[in-house]
């Protein structure tokens, strides 16, 4: 499996861009997000998904581990496929997905081209409590002693952002009255301070 590439931009297409490695030429479907920052000649490193069918191989790309490990994620509900999953992804941070699933918000889900209510109410239904059980089953593991944002930290962690990312957010979303609310109330805070970075 490729997890990744890192090289020169041979050509951008409109869904795709060609990264040469090595003397190969790797084409990656990519959001528009990606393929509006690349320029060829340029380098770039992404991560990949590397889908292997009986009939075809692709390779999706995405700036970050935490794009990538949600485009997995959307990959697990019926009905989705890389396509769906990459629009899906490339349409706004994940921190704003994630948050619109833990709220049951449909609304940004339609909002997102080839998305209709029911994919959108699969989508939620499907994730919502994968979503809020990667937190519950983070906060399952604080230790006593630990800090008291630790469990936003590890719930963070599990849905894929770094141990840097999670601390800053979570000292950033409890500072004050917050630290009282419920475990899914400092997530969704924290997310939403992901979301505007």
């Amino acid at each position: 499996m490729i997890a990744s590439v890192d090289g020169m931009v041979g050509a951008v297409a409109t869904d795709s861009l060609v990264i040469e490695v090595g003397g190969i030429g790797y084409r990656v479907f990519a959001a528009p997000g990606v393929i509006a920052t690349a320029t060829p000649g340029g380098r770039l490193k992404l991560h990949t998904h590397h889908l292997v069918r009986e009939d075809q191989q692709a390779l999706y790309g995405f700036r970050t581990v935490e794009e990538l490990g949600f485009f997995n994620l959307l990959l697990t509900v019926t009905g989705v496929g890389p396509k769906v999953a990459l629009a899906i992804v490339g349409s706004r941070p994940v921190a704003e997905l994630q948050i619109a699933i833990l709220q049951q918000d449909q609304a940004v889900l339609v909002s997102i081209a080839g998305i209709g209510k029911r994919l959108a109410e699969r989508v939620i239904f499907e994730l919502k409590e994968k979503v809020a059980a990667a937190g519950i089953a983070a906060a399952g593991t604080v230790l006593p002693g630990m800090t008291s944002d630790s469990d936003v930290v590890a719930a963070l962690q599990a849905l894929g952002y770094s141990l840097a990312e999670a601390r800053e957010a979570a000292r950033v979303a409890l500072s004050g009255a917050a630290a009282a609310r419920s475990l899914e109330d400092r997530v969704k805070a924290a997310l939403r301070v992901l979301a505007r970075d």
